[in-house]
């Protein structure tokens, strides 16, 4: 089946999201579909899924033009997508997600689940999934759960398969099995068409490449193109994709963190016994697979939650307890990883946004009012050492792209004299040239002697900052190794074997 997008235009308000977009998949490839987070792929991809409506061009399927409504009409047109949150009931089965909304019944009404079980099963077998049709679905790894929503779309007849970031939750092995489906789909028959924003998995697995960029493509790129062709395409300007920096020169223990225990609302253990350190002048990356705790692991340790127990030494004085305010008084800057709720306040002005941290005193507040000159000023100064791409200091951080987003939270927490610093997944969702110089800063905070703390679920980012890499695993540290440590045995480590064990076994691999 070929499929054209031809001069698709979407627009929300006054922001165009996709701009005269003509792309063709061909019958049996895989069209990866590269650009940086906000370049408009997802959009466009929920156009032809019929979530969206296109306020310009046309969709064709062999050459004919289709209407699509809503994502039914996709379907039945052969269209079928994973998305990069699955759209499973955890408490269903899995042959019981895979007939949702397609339901086949017997004689008198009944539902047909011996059906939708043999279907799993054919499909399963096919391409050797090994998904037990029985299972439920909150009893299966994420990576499981993903040919589950795999099956979905093939039980529906689908020709053109969209997997839209499909490997932001899945651990290296996972990845790497993920990349043998595709493969085995396209030579199957079944168009791909792979939306991400990772290069090493693009050149991995593409039979062609479009890149797309501010809602436009401006360029096509062969699997063969090297990461800087690739990078500098997507952003517009060469870029430096390795991150220069010398051997730590470490300190003391600056931060010990002993039997650290978080429990959730409804009481459920979320970082189990946790203890680790960080030496001044070091880099600590906290990896794994996204919802293993690392998110409540940063927030007790700034104060952000309360059900914590165990200890938070900074330079011999306990964190825990200790209010946010006074927690940040002492010293730890913190990017939280949801820049947009946690770390900014939108409606405010870049210079606003600028003195949160210290805005109930000096230099910024005087008697209870603020002194707009030297907020200004001290603004200005920092727009310019961030590189902050804006009109001015007064105008809304709302306004500003992504990577200019994290730059006003970075120049916030970086402009304080620190004894820590926090980065929860620092460079989600910006550009490759901010990626460039945000990893620069984290650098320098740790040259200047400053333990840094960086959690990222992208393992070219830790093992580009790491001094030391910590993985966690259902809450639990699994181990903590050497930044030069292997994508093997990391992945190993993320789907719960101990450092050692992951070590003998990638080194018997």
């Amino acid at each position: 089946m070929k499929l054209e997008l031809r001069g698709i235009t979407k627009r929300f308000g006054a922001l165009t999201a996709n701009d005269d977009i003509d792309l063709t998949i061909e019958p049996g490839e895989i069209h990866s579909l590269l650009g940086e987070n906000g370049a408009g792929k997802s959009t466009l991809m929920n156009v032809l899924y019929g979530l969206y409506q296109a306020d310009e061009g046309d969709i064709l399927i062999d050459d004919v033009e289709q209407h699509f409504a809503g994502p039914g009409d996709a379907m039945a047109a052969g269209i079928g997508m994973v998305h990069q949150h699955f759209m499973l009931i955890p408490v269903f089965t899995v042959a019981e997600n895979v007939m949702l909304g397609h339901e086949q019944t017997r004689l008198g009404g009944r539902l047909d689940l011996a059906a939708a079980r043999e279907k799993v099963r054919e499909i399963s077998d096919r391409f050797g999934f090994h998904v037990d049709p029985d299972a439920l679905v909150e009893d299966l790894p994420v990576g499981v759960q993903q040919r589950v929503e795999i099956i979905k779309a093939l039980s529906r007849d689908a020709q053109v398969l969209v997997f839209d970031e499909p490997t932001a939750v899945l651990t290296p092995q996972e990845t790497d099995e993920l990349m043998s489906t595709m493969r085995q789909l396209r030579d199957g028959g079944t168009s791909i068409v792979f939306i991400t924003h990772k290069l090493r998995e693009v050149r991995e697995v593409s039979d062609r490449i479009t890149v797309i960029r501010l809602g436009r493509v401006v360029g096509e790129a062969e699997p063969t193109a090297s990461n800087a062709e690739l990078a500098s395409l997507m952003v517009g300007r060469s870029v430096e994709l390795t991150v220069r920096k010398d051997e730590p020169q470490l300190g003391g223990e600056e931060l010990v963190v002993s039997h650290l225990t978080v429990t959730d609302a409804a009481g459920t253990v979320v970082v189990d016994d946790v203890s680790f350190s960080v030496h001044g002048g070091e880099v600590l990356v906290i990896a794994g697979v996204q919802g293993n705790g690392q998110t409540e692991l940063t927030e007790a340790i700034v104060g952000l939650q309360d059900r914590a127990t165990g200890s938070v030494l900074l330079g011999g004085s306990e964190l825990i307890g200790r209010s946010v305010r006074d927690v940040l008084d002492h010293g730890v800057g913190f990017v939280p990883e949801d820049r947009s709720v946690d770390g900014l306040i939108k409606e405010f002005s870049i210079a606003e946004n600028l003195m949160l941290d210290r805005s109930h005193g000096e230099p910024f507040v005087r008697h209870g009012s603020v002194q707009i000159g030297t907020l200004d000023d001290f603004a200005v100064e920092k727009i310019d050492e961030f590189d902050i791409r804006t009109q001015g200091p007064w105008q809304p951080a709302g306004r500003l792209s992504g990577g200019n987003q994290q730059k006003v939270v970075l120049a916030r927490e970086l402009s304080r004299d620190l004894s820590l610093f926090v980065a929860a997944q620092p460079t989600r969702g910006v550009d490759v040239g901010s990626i460039e110089f945000i990893h620069s800063r984290i650098v320098d905070t740790r040259d200047s002697g400053t333990p840094v703390i960086v959690v990222s679920t992208e393992l070219d980012e830790a093992a580009a900052l790491a001094d030391r890499i910590m993985v966690m695993y259902r809450g639990k540290v699994v181990g903590i190794v050497p930044g030069d440590t292997t994508r093997e045995q990391l992945g190993l480590m993320m789907a719960g074997m101990s450092g050692d064990a992951a070590g003998a076994t990638g080194a018997n691999a």
